[in-house]
């Protein structure tokens, strides 16, 4: 089986998966990109969020027969060390990260928040970022957002 991550076209060898086999395990254990995480595998938490045509979706659920000539995108292609994405970037300001473990999830429901509403409300960040922080820093992720927002839309304006 083919899928097209982070604008590459993977090959997943047909005897490592399985149609039914969650998105997620394919990433982590066939791709070894592991910086999206299992988290509860009910998609409850949004630790596993990746985009797939660019929406935030959980992939600890997601079978890879649903992702089939599809695009995914995950926390490995949203910035780099080099050159951070403004979310990235926001996160690190506002401190929101502690222990970490949702960061990745939480990132990739925020950039396609970002993608599809430039300039989110409290409300749109409610609705849109349903996962799940055990060490509650959701004042300081909506921060990060509204930031990033506001960088984004200046970088736009520039061009």
């Amino acid at each position: 089986m083919q899928l097209h991550v982070n604008g590459s076209l993977r090959e997943l060898p047909d005897e490592a998966v399985a149609p039914d086999m969650p998105l997620l395990w394919a990433l982590r254990d066939v791709l070894q990109l592991t910086g999206t995480k299992f988290g509860c595998g009910v998609a409850a938490c949004g630790a596993c969020t990746v985009h797939v045509d660019g929406q935030a979706q959980r992939s600890c659920v997601l079978p890879l027969s649903a992702v089939a000539g599809r695009t995914v995108r995950t926390i490995e292609a949203l910035g780099s060390a080099a050159q951070p994405h403004p979310l990235q970037r926001a996160w690190i300001a506002e401190q929101v990260p502690q222990c970490g473990y949702c960061q990745s999830g939480m990132l990739m429901a925020a950039a396609a928040l970002l993608e599809r509403e430039p300039d989110p409300t409290d409300a749109d960040i409610d609705a849109a970022i349903t996962n799940l922080c055990r060490c509650g820093t959701y004042p300081r992720i909506r921060a990060a957002i509204h930031a990033a927002a506001d960088e984004l839309r200046a970088a736009a304006k520039r061009r």
